[in-house]
Order: structure tokens, then sequence, then C-alpha cells
């Protein structure tokens, strides 16, 4: 089974890439983050990404949604992000990195979970903001060149997808999925 890692800039556009993914058949595994952050505000915390323990259950919830995954009978999976994005948000937002994470980096390392080919989303030029996604385009750019560092960091490359009309983006996605089948 291949599993590929499809990150990038808040706002880029990711999430409508892999709703087309998804409806065309492909196995698509949710982000872990924005859960975390709709519990957490529905449980009455405006802003849970400011508390440390915020990364470490994102970590948990990544680790499940894998493992999970992982039993299903399929081929080809696409992951909206990893537990790489994770640490590269730890140090976005300058929180340690929980021993959990750690534990979990080395788990993808050692296992080779992902493929070291990350379909990486460049931005569109501008961030809507959301209730989960309250960053500047600005503050986005940052957070996108620590994706891309922490990335280099632990041996992946970054296959680019440039911005453009939805169509294209899902091909150029496609394109590189469907080389593995």
């Amino acid at each position: 089974m291949k599993r590929y890692i499809l990150t990038g800039t808040p706002g880029a556009g990711k999430t409508a890439i892999l709703r087309q993914l998804e409806c065309d058949g492909y196995t698509v595994v949710e982000e872990a983050a924005t859960d975390v952050i709709a519990l957490r505000q529905a449980q009455g915390e405006a802003e849970p990404w400011t508390k440390p323990s915020f990364v470490e259950a994102i970590t948990g919830l990544q680790r499940r949604r894998q493992e999970q995954a992982a039993a299903l009978p399929c081929e080809v999976q696409v992951y909206d992000r990893s537990p790489v994005c994770t640490y590269a948000l730890a140090r976005y937002l300058g929180h340690p990195v929980p021993p959990a994470l750690s534990r979990e980096l080395d788990r993808i390392q050692e296992r080779q979970i992902y493929d070291k080919r990350v379909l990486f989303v460049q931005n569109l030029g501008f961030v809507t903001p959301t209730d989960a996604r309250l960053i500047t385009f600005a503050e986005s750019l940052r957070f996108e060149q620590v994706h891309r560092d922490v990335y280099a960091s632990l041996g992946y490359a970054c296959v680019p997808i440039a911005p453009g009309p939805l169509p294209d983006r899902v091909a150029a996605v496609r394109k590189h999925l469907d080389t593995t089948l």
C-alpha cells in the first residue's frame, strides 16, 4: 500500500482537492487538527492551539486514523496532513514537542509509513479565515516555510502542486498518484 501526504499552507485549497479525490474513489484519511479544534471549541475552549496539549491531542488522533486506515483494502491512501505537519505546527506555535509526537515521528520513519514524496499544495495568494483558521496570509507564508523546512530536515521531498483551477490541481495530484499503481 502506498500512503501519500497532501499538505500545504492554511487556505491553499487542500481540502477542495481532497474532496475531489474522494469523489473520484481515492481513500482519503482526514486531518486531525481541525477536528481537535472543533471539539475543544465545542467544549468551550476558544483558542485550543494556545495550549501545548493541543499538539499531543493531534498526534494521538492522527495515529489512530492511520492505524485504522491501514486495515482498508486499497492500493493508495491520501493523508490530509501527517505527524510531520504536527511537528511543523509545534515549531510554528512555539510549543515543545511532546514525547508522543517524538515517538510517532520515529515510528513513521522506522516503518516507512508514508511515501517520501509529499504533495505540497502551494498557496493561492490569500487566506480566508474560518473558526479553525485564524491566520493572516503573511503568517500562512511563514507557516508554509516552516512546513517545507521540517519536511526537508526529515528526508522528505515536497512535490509542488501549483496554484490554479481546481481541476488542474486535482489532475496534477492524480498524475502523481496514478504513476504508483
